[in-house]
């Protein structure tokens, strides 16, 4: 399988990214851009790696990530004028940028919130993202994205719910050529990012909420939320706000809004 090209990655980049590396390996390119953002890194930075042997989600879940498989990526972001509460909508960004990409090559995809992409009829697990703040003086975040590109192999863990993985390649992608997806994928996450930064973070006055509703797989179904202190929110999702948060509407009659958890979708008996 051919090794993404740098070279050619920045050529088709032009001038949108102040820096592009890829290395062989690496833990996890979200720690190594972490380091760099604390360090003075510029702001559009971008890493990729061939494989990382230590690669995360949320929740600090691992994330497989073998060699030459998938795209293993993360950019460092320094987006002035947004406020911190606003940050964490890049997920839905992000979100965007992938489905666009994934549906450009053929592939039935779908989002899930907050930061899954599936794919296929099952609507099995493509994708992941994980956008981390970085503390400073200045608002900075760095951005994971993980996407299957090939098939990984029938060792990968399911998700929670039992979520299975699948690829671009196993689901029918027109081209599977990595450096070629990648950058189709910074691409269209440039454009939207610019559009989310002049919005100040607002997903609705940048034009991307409808899209991410359009899109979303999780609005409208039954779902199960384990919250970050570990309670569980049941209940029907009901929309997603211009911050990105989740809105769910449980049996008591409230709509509750969710910043942070993780969903299973709970299909009908």
């Amino acid at each position: 399988m051919p090794e993404l090209d740098a070279t050619r990655l920045r050529d088709g980049l032009g001038g949108r990214y102040a820096r592009l590396d890829v290395v062989a390996t690496t833990g996890s390119t979200n720690a190594d851009l972490r380091e760099s953002l604390v360090a003075g890194a510029a702001d559009r930075t971008v890493l990729l790696a061939e494989e990382q042997t230590a690669g995360v989600g949320r929740r600090a879940r691992s994330w497989s990530s073998p060699k030459g498989a998938g795209l293993y990526l993360s950019i460092g972001l320094r987006p002035s004028g947004v406020p911190f509460a606003a940050l964490g909508s890049l997920s839905v960004v992000a979100g965007l940028a992938v489905y666009a990409v994934a549906t450009d090559l053929g592939v039935d995809a779908a989002l899930k919130w907050p930061n899954d992409v599936l794919a296929g009829p099952e609507r099995a697990k493509c994708a992941g993202i994980l956008a981390e703040a970085v503390s400073g003086d200045e608002p900075a975040v760095v951005l994971g994205i993980g996407l299957n590109v090939l098939p990984l192999g029938d060792d990968v863990p399911a998700g929670p719910g039992g979520l299975a993985a699948t690829s671009l390649a196993e689901q029918g992608a027109t081209s599977t050529d990595r450096t070629e997806v990648a950058l189709a994928l910074l691409t269209r996450f440039d454009d939207l990012e610019r559009r989310w930064r002049l919005a100040a973070g607002d997903l609705t006055e940048a034009g991307l909420l409808g899209d991410y509703r359009a899109q979303c797989a999780t609005l409208g179904q039954d779902v199960q939320v384990q919250l970050p202190d570990g309670s569980t929110l049941t209940g029907r999702a009901a929309d997603v706000d211009a911050a990105g948060q989740l809105q769910v509407d449980v049996p008591d009659g409230r709509r509750l809004t969710v910043f942070a958890g993780d969903v299973v979708h709970v299909r009908p008996a």
